[in-house]
């Protein structure tokens, strides 16, 4: 008999859930015959297996060693092939700052991502034990393009995942950008319009007009320096589409330097020659929390600020 007192990491879960998790190589059938048998309980109960866990939940399992052994498949973690520049962290989430160049997500089995390193972090620097990956495994919540730096968000308890997903889906974070663009803009300014993607090319219009398919978008933005040629721009992510920010400011007359896909060509060529510029100047600087939260209380009003990147600071030092 094998007995499981749900810890943070497993709680605020289905049971079934949890249970797959646990027996990761057993059919679903499986599970749901021995609930049935009540060869497996909860809190010394029948359990149907949509219960909602939390913290402290008993479980007893009566299968013998063997059996469970079969259906059961430990989860092993490698080394970390790239360090992370980690700006907070506590029991439930943590924040990275993204270099330039670094996949959030692999796209093939090769690539290296932000979201591969994140479990062999928490693995070599005591964050998670190998009881706690046996049932949850860290995950990122939110994606940068490939080029662009600044804050990505991960789960690393089971309420870390869901709260920063709820809150990223209801936009209750607030999220800032900073950035070059070509042009001189003077007042702050929210732009709407609306985002087609040509999932083909992997590039998205922007369109004043509705139009089918298209998703409404908004952008908010504030500038903060000029010098009669550039402008330095905070910009602030109210929705969150695929290459929202350069896309809707190129649609203004304002593209983001060095932006290979929306910007303009001439001023990514001198920017190369002058500062050896190869990515657009795009950096995700802070995230602003709600004053007042129901789940994880230690982010209630908190700003997190990633630094910028030494050549994205070099050059607003010297154009501005």
């Amino acid at each position: 008999m094998k007995e499981i007192i749900v810890s943070n990491q497993e709680a605020e879960q289905r049971f079934d859930k949890m249970l797959g998790k646990y027996l990761n190589q057993a059919p679903k059938s499986f599970i749901y015959k021995m609930l049935r048998k009540k060869n497996i309980k909860l809190n010394g109960k029948k359990a149907t297996g949509n219960e909602k866990l939390v913290m402290g939940d008993q479980i007893n399992i009566y299968l013998s060693d063997d059996t469970v052994a079969k259906f059961r498949k430990e989860v092993t973690v490698a080394k970390q092939k790239v360090s992370l520049d980690v700006i907070y962290q506590d029991t439930n989430v943590m924040f990275i700052n993204k270099p330039y160049g670094m996949l959030s997500q692999k796209s093939k089995p090769e690539d290296i991502s932000i979201n591969d390193e994140i479990l062999p972090y928490c693995m070599e620097h005591g964050i998670l034990t190998q009881k706690d990956i046996q049932m949850m495994k860290p995950s990122i919540c939110n994606r940068l393009d490939r080029n662009t730096t600044g804050i990505i968000i991960a789960g690393i308890s089971l309420e870390g995942l869901q709260t920063m997903a709820q809150m990223l889906k209801e936009r209750t974070i607030d999220k800032y950008y900073l950035t070059i663009v070509k042009g001189v803009i003077t007042k702050k300014e929210q732009i709407s319009g609306y985002l087609v993607k040509n999932h083909k090319t992997n590039k998205v219009t922007v369109s004043p007009q509705a139009k089918d398919g298209a998703d409404p978008i908004e952008t908010s933005y504030d500038p903060r320096k000029n010098n009669g040629e550039y402008t330095l721009l905070r910009v602030k992510l109210i929705t969150g589409k695929t290459h929202q920010i350069r896309a809707h400011l190129a649609s203004q007359g304002h593209p983001i330097v060095g932006d290979s896909k929306y910007g303009d060509e001439e001023i990514n060529r001198k920017m190369k020659q002058l500062f050896s510029l190869k990515h657009q100047l795009l950096h995700c600087e802070e995230l602003v929390f709600p004053e007042e939260m129901k789940r994880l209380k230690e982010l209630e009003g908190k700003h997190i600020k990633a630094r910028v990147p030494e050549n994205f600071q070099k050059i607003i030092d010297i154009l501005f």
